[in-house]
């Protein structure tokens, strides 16, 4: 329940933390606490690690009492407005009670070792008991994620486990902001572990944190493992694929499913056969976790479609730089060759010397020294300036269409779900994983389903006139409404001829309504037929 006060705490409950104002900075004000909540989990972790933290204790510390600030100022705004709060409003001791409950006393945890290592006197391992202490922020988390769980809960009751797995991983009417925090969960660790892969590169690094890197990794695996089981168990549900006799394993052979499997091979490879083989460039491979990303955002979606649309045009601007690649090094070979025989030795060499001319990179490794290779690598700089764009622009122009035929699309499938004059469950479903997928925000969503049911209403009633042959707004239409009263004439011309003149006026007097004057003129229409 919205409040409705006006004084500023009101006011300041309604915009920072009212869920159900839909124009406040609820939903920015719960992303930027989760985001410090984890910088501020990652600070804790690496403070362990002496090499790092003597260097940048000061920094440390800073960033420690920026966020403690912040938490600070969130549990004191919260219990100053608990009495605007739905599960305390009209209560005895609103804010009394609202401190002693369950989110109020994380957050309370979450700030109390900074000020009691500043205003106690500790030793020095309980200050580093109290430095441990601060990974219990994480529990802040709870906040965003009990709530969107009980919404799950209602969302999905009567379904079956299965049914409840896949609203989990996919959005669908049922997945409800759990599915939101699932998929966020599972892009941090894809980014956490792509990370690590890459500081292992660094041997500095690696003596610092192999404990770390490992267990990281660990972690990173059985996250990936049970993603990728839930999804083959769940496949069944996904409705691409209901209609198949084996939808699993229709989902093993499909590319994200493949993506999945790989970002966890190169580790159950490494467990197993590491003591036989030497598998360590294996985890090289494991930066192909980078491609699990693909799921979580509609550009590559939208990509794939577009580069298949446009194939041959893409394929035929390939095929024109190859031509010119090809050309243009052999004749840098014919023109240097004699003059740099090191230089341009053979056409291959000749070819990369052609590429990083006409993508303007221009090394300078390899360059022409005669006058006819000079006058050849002007002519290819200005050349490869325009044909390197060809691609580039037909990608954009065609990554714009492709947006634009998904939300006519989308706005199709509203006008479909609107025939029978209401939305149902099954509908409200697929339009919202449907505006999940494209990445619409509510607002958009909003106007595409206005667009769609003005131009439903327009064509229903557009399909009704001709279906009566009667204009139901002739203003708007004063041409059609002409027309149709030429034809009416003609017909009221023929029932005079074939009942006479007085059955007619008999039975335009049977006609009550308020128009006398209109058929005043159908009578006189009908007099100078007969």
């Amino acid at each position: 329940m919205t409040t409705h006060h006006t004084s500023p705490l009101a006011s300041l409950y309604k915009w920072v933390f009212d869920s159900e104002f839909k124009h406040g900075y609820q939903r920015q004000v719960e992303r930027s606490i989760a985001l410090l909540i984890v910088a501020s989990v990652i600070a804790v972790l690496i403070e362990n690690t002496p090499e790092i933290y003597n260097d940048y204790a000061h920094w440390f510390h800073w960033f420690d009492v920026v966020t403690v600030g912040i938490f600070s100022l969130e549990y004191v705004l919260r219990v100053a407005t608990a009495h605007l709060h739905p599960d305390f409003a009209g209560k005895s001791f609103p804010r009394l009670r609202y401190a002693l409950s369950f989110y109020a006393l994380i957050d309370l945890i979450a700030i109390a070792p900074f000020y009691f290592a500043r205003f106690v006197d500790v030793d020095v391992e309980m200050l580093r008991v109290l430095r441990i202490m601060r990974l219990a922020r994480m529990f802040k988390l709870s906040r965003q994620i009990v709530p969107a769980w009980h919404e799950f809960q209602e969302l999905n009751q009567g379904r079956s486990f299965r049914a409840k797995v896949f609203a989990m991983l996919e959005p669908t009417g049922h997945s409800g902001r759990l599915h939101t925090y699932i998929d966020n969960f599972i892009v941090f660790w894809i980014a956490l572990s792509i990370t690590c892969v890459i500081f292992e590169t660094v041997e500095a690094v690696r003596s610092l944190f192999a404990t770390e890197f490992m267990v990281i990794d660990i972690l990173a695996f059985s996250i990936f493992t049970v993603e990728y089981i839930a999804r083959v168990y769940a496949a069944p549900e996904n409705p691409k694929y209901k209609h198949l006799s084996m939808p699993r394993w229709t989902h093993i052979r499909s590319g994200q499913a493949v993506i999945d499997l790989l970002t966890i091979l190169p580790f159950i490879l490494e467990s197993f056969f590491s003591q036989h083989l030497d598998l360590r460039f294996l985890r090289v491979f494991r930066l192909m976790r980078m491609l699990k990303l693909t799921r979580y955002t509609s550009a590559m979606e939208t990509l794939y479609k577009v580069v298949r649309r446009e194939w041959q045009v893409i394929f035929a601007s390939v095929f024109v730089m190859m031509l010119l690649v090809v050309l243009t090094a052999s004749l840098g070979y014919l023109f240097e060759h004699p003059a740099q025989p090191d230089k341009f030795e053979n056409i291959p060499q000749s070819i990369y010397w052609a590429v990083v001319t006409l993508a303007s990179v221009g090394y300078g490794d390899i360059s022409p020294i005669t006058p006819m290779g000079r006058a050849l690598t002007v002519v290819l700089a200005l050349v490869g300036i325009g044909i390197f764009a060809i691609p580039a622009g037909l990608l954009a122009s065609a990554f714009t269409d492709q947006l634009r035929i998904d939300r006519d699309a989308f706005k199709q499938r509203l006008m479909l779900a609107f025939e029978d004059g209401m939305l149902d469950a099954a509908e409200r479903e697929l339009i919202a994983a449907e505006a999940e997928r494209l990445h619409l925000s509510q607002d958009e969503v909003k106007r595409l389903t206005d667009e769609a049911r003005a131009e439903f209403a327009a064509k229903e009633a557009e399909d009704h006139t001709h279906a009566n042959g009667l204009v139901l707004d002739a203003k708007a239409h004063p041409a059609l409404a002409a027309a149709q009263f030429k034809l009416l004439v003609d017909q009221l011309s023929l029932i005079t001829q074939a009942t006479g003149e007085a059955h007619l006026r008999k039975s335009l007097g049977d006609i009550k309504t308020d128009h006398q004057a209109e058929l005043d003129v159908l009578a006189i229409v009908a007099k100078r037929t007969f």
